[in-house]
């Protein structure tokens, strides 16, 4: 085959490869999550720990709240309680209020962190409104709701887990 005739097919062969790949990031970042315990991310193994754990009554563990909104996003939020005192074992129910500000609809993404980073595998998420995408119409308020429990197995080091979102519009060409 000549080299002309060879190029096209590499090119293409690259495009095809590079479209596959692309379409494959999304189920292993999925796996990835759910087998390392980042992101929180609700599985069925979590569900199992939940119905299962049993509460510590003899210690607390701190739960803070903290928000950003990513730079333009026309939102306010407001926070649970700045901190929480918990049980680990115990289920806890808190939600941030969210309000539209702006005079169009905004669909916005709320991506979570765990601090520090070693406690992300004892703080277990059960119901989540990062789970999903959330749009609010011009003007609109809601309560957004998670569902928690800690660990009874977070090691005594950890004594204060601040959980934080980062509030991001999905509709990047209003960035």
């Amino acid at each position: 085959m000549q080299k002309k005739q060879k190029t096209p097919l590499l090119l293409a062969g690259m495009g095809v490869g590079m479209f596959a790949f692309g379409f494959a990031l999304v189920p292993l970042y999925n796996l990835v999550c759910s087998v390392a315990g980042i992101n929180g991310i609700a599985t069925a193994s979590n569900q199992a720990f939940i119905s299962a754990s049993t509460v510590d009554y003899s210690r607390k563990v701190t739960v803070e709240f903290d928000s950003t909104l990513n730079a333009g996003l026309p939102w306010k939020i407001e926070k649970p309680a700045n901190k929480l005192k918990v049980h680990p074992g115990e289920t806890h129910n808190i939600s941030y209020r969210a309000t539209n500000m702006s005079d169009k609809a905004i669909e916005v993404q709320a991506v979570p962190g765990i601090t520090p980073w070693q406690a992300t595998e004892y703080f277990k998420k059960t119901q989540c409104f990062c789970f999903d995408t959330q749009t609010l119409a011009p003007g609109e308020s809601r309560e957004m709701n998670i569902q928690f429990i800690v660990d009874p197995d977070i090691p005594q080091q950890y004594k204060t887990i601040t959980l934080s979102y980062t509030f991001m519009n999905t509709d990047r060409s209003n960035t």
